[in-house]
């Protein structure tokens, strides 16, 4: 049985991923500069992704000796092209992510991927402004 996100996302069961996120989660993309702070934002992101993401599949744990890092080894297809990446985890004391980087190779995917999940951002940023302003309002 693999980690707690491997499961939760190979069910693609969007609900338990987002229950993996602390609250300030920071997400770091392979194709944008700047990190993007926040749950709502990074929960939107991987909804995104698993809609982008073709064929994906996790080959490789990876853990750290005290669990607070991991390491997960992907393979995917955007647009005919194969990628393999890796997601980085770290985890807060309370277990819940706080630092999500992703990786990817080699650049021809990574760039289909920059162009699939730019088509992805109008509705990424209206999931979190969505979930932000739900928030406010509870």
């Amino acid at each position: 049985m693999g980690h707690p996100f491997r499961t939760a996302v190979e069910a693609r069961d969007h609900d338990a991923i987002e229950a993996l996120l602390a609250d300030d989660v920071v997400f770091t993309s392979p194709v944008a500069f700047a990190p993007y702070p926040g749950k709502p934002v990074t929960a939107a992101i991987l909804r995104a992704v698993l809609r982008v993401f073709e064929d994906f599949r996790y080959v490789r744990e990876i853990g750290g000796a005290d669990g607070r890092d991991h390491a997960l080894v992907f393979e995917a297809t955007v647009d005919g092209l194969r990628l393999s990446g890796c997601d980085f985890l770290h985890f807060d004391e309370e277990g819940r992510i706080d630092e999500f980087t992703v990786m990817v190779r080699p650049l021809s995917a990574a760039k289909a991927l920059a162009a699939r999940m730019a088509e992805q951002y109008p509705r990424i940023q209206q999931e979190a402004r969505e979930a932000i302003e739900g928030k406010a309002t509870a």
